[in-house]
Formats: C-alpha cells, sequence, structure tokens
C-alpha cells in the first residue's frame, strides 16, 4: 500500500472513530457493536507496523486482562459492549466514551509518527542525493571540467533553498528563482543573517561565472570555493 493510501486510511479511521466515540457517548450500542470490533482490528494493524510502543495501551483501553474489581479507571471498552453497568460505581455504558477518545488519540498519533518518518526518510534521501552529486562535482572540478563542476552545485543550492522556503511557508512571485532571488528573500525574512547572504552572493556570482559561455573560464579554486560553500550552506541553513 502506497504511503498516500495509508495516511487516506488512518484518516477514514480516525473519523470512523470520533463517530463511534459520538455512539458510546449516547448509549447507542447496537452501532458500537457492529462497527466497533472491525475499527479496533484495523487500526491495531496499524499501530501494531508504525506505533509498537503504543500497542499495550491501546489494548488494555479496550479490554483489560487481569483487574481486580471494576471501577471508572478499570472500566473498559468491551464492558461498554457487554452492556456492563455497575449503579454503585455509576458506570455504564457511555462511561467508555473517555476510553474511546483515548484510543483515537493513539490513532492521531500514529498518522504523526508516519509522517514524521516520511519526513526523516525524505531528508536522509535528499542528504545523500546531495553529497553523490557534490562527489561527482569534485572529480568534475579535478579532471578540468570546471563549468560542469559549478553547475552542479548550483542546482543543489537551488534545490536546497526550494526545500528551506518552503519548510518556511515563504512565497514568491517569480517563477523561477535563482540563487540570488533565493538569498534575497530568506534575508528579508531572517532566515539567514548578513554575513550568510554575502556568501551565498559569492556562491552565485562563482556559479554565474560557469553559465555564461562568453565570460572568462571559472577557475579550479572557485569551483573548489563553490562545492565547499554548497557543502557549509545545505548542512546551516533550514
Amino acid at each position: 500500500m502506497k504511503t498516500k493510501e495509508i495516511k487516506n486510511e488512518l484518516n477514514n479511521l480516525i473519523n470512523q472513530g470520533v463517530n463511534l466515540a459520538q455512539a458510546i457517548l449516547e448509549n447507542n450500542l447496537k452501532i458500537i457493536m457492529l462497527d466497533y470490533e472491525c475499527w479496533y482490528s484495523k487500526s491495531l494493524i496499524y499501530i501494531k507496523k508504525l506505533n509498537k510502543d503504543r500497542v499495550n495501551d491501546f489494548k488494555s483501553l479496550y479490554k483489560l486482562e487481569k483487574r481486580k474489581e471494576i471501577r471508572y479507571s478499570t472500566y473498559t471498552i468491551s464492558d461498554a459492549l457487554n452492556g456492563v453497568c455497575i449503579p454503585s460505581e455509576e458506570l455504564e455504558p457511555s462511561s467508555a466514551y473517555s476510553k474511546m477518545i483515548q484510543q483515537i488519540s493513539i490513532l492521531k498519533a500514529t498518522k504523526e509518527l508516519l509522517e514524521s518518518k516520511i519526513y526523516q526518510l525524505q531528508e536522509l534521501l535528499q542528504a545523500d542525493i546531495f553529497d553523490s552529486e557534490l562527489n561527482s562535482a569534485k572529480e568534475l572540478n579535478n579532471k578540468g571540467f570546471y563549468r560542469a563542476a559549478g553547475a552542479i552545485c548550483g542546482v543543489i543550492l537551488e534545490e536546497h533553498f526550494s526545500h528551506v522556503i518552503k519548510e518556511h511557508g515563504l512565497v514568491s512571485n517569480k517563477k523561477n528563482l535563482t540563487i540570488n532571488d533565493y538569498n534575497e528573500l530568506l534575508k528579508n525574512n531572517s532566515i539567514i543573517d548578513t554575513p550568510t547572504f554575502r556568501h551565498v552572493q559569492l556562491l552565485g556570482d562563482i556559479r554565474n561565472l560557469c553559465d555564461h559561455k562568453k565570460s572568462d573560464d571559472p577557475k579550479k579554486k572557485q569551483i573548489e570555493d563553490l562545492i565547499s560553500g554548497t557543502e557549509k550552506i545545505i548542512k546551516t541553513v533550514f
């Protein structure tokens, strides 16, 4: 199953859980008995796969294997499904409402954990790609292909800056932003300081030298500075 489908399924289960919680609150046991078991089984599968630390918590809200007596703290959703009522403790099926809300909260946390894992994986993959591309730039520079090495660094900087502005919710009126455009946007929104701004300006100038064939050829040392500068920026500007 694709990640998008999993997220949609979790959203559906969360919404179903809210409806079930409302039914519990209203003591509508017919709806609960028909739908809860299926909801519980599906939810538990995702929690086992994505949020193992909360499996026992989720299960115990449904049913406690061992308990000395039934009171509010030990009353479970299973008791509600069986219509257990204890007048002396003021317990009835609606008393399981809070337990259902806790189960929904665990499911919501599971969805957030999935999104966090996806984000972390994307970050790791992007970092690996950048490292690989920078290694290629270094090889090209060592072999005298200075413009090609510089072009690779330019692409890395633009992709990194594009990610950074999205993370900060920044928007530009321009469709195709250059390194200098990103630099201005980040400086104006206090994402980078003045020394970093000036450093990026220098990197942008070297990259432009690589793009314009009518200009003087870039030197190996300039490309080395561009490569090391790119490495620094992608590790320090977030």
